[in-house]
């Protein structure tokens, strides 16, 4: 017996729950795509105007990596919880940021690539990367586990 299963209806994430870790490898990458196309934008309005804007694409990944990892924590509770915490550490990196790029642009400096956010999501891509795809190691780790 699930403990969680009256306080969520969890049937349904039987079905979706192995493709989680795929999905999310997905958005990650997303992520950092989108990262490097709002950095090229904020730079662009940097040099025209005093702010900076949100870039959309930009936010949706970030929220779409945060509701798949909140629904990676229902499914493997300890690797969802890793998972959550690098998530949000990233969204709040993300959001000073976007506040240091504003500040920027409002004194006429050079907009900076976002250092912090970066490293942050390259450290939720290496753990997305491991959670699914350790098929492609797990013969080389489990020779090396000492039981």
């Amino acid at each position: 017996m699930d403990p969680l299963q009256f306080l969520v209806p969890l049937g349904w994430l039987a079905a979706v729950g192995p493709v989680l870790p795929y999905a999310i490898l997905v958005m990650t990458v997303a992520n950092l795509v989108t990262r490097h196309v709002a950095h090229k934008q904020h730079v662009e309005q940097g040099a025209d105007g005093d702010s900076v804007d949100a870039y959309d694409p930009h936010a949706f990944t970030n929220i779409g990596l945060l509701l798949l990892s909140f629904l990676f924590l229902l499914h493997a509770p300890v690797s969802g919880t890793i998972l959550s915490i690098l998530v949000i550490t990233m969204l709040i990196a993300d959001l000073f940021e976007l506040e240091a790029r504003n500040v920027e642009a409002r004194n006429d400096m050079t907009i900076e690539s976002p250092k912090s956010s970066i490293v942050a999501s390259l450290v939720v891509l290496v753990f997305a990367a491991y959670y699914a795809l350790f098929f492609l190691v797990s013969g080389v780790w489990n020779q090396y586990v000492i039981a």
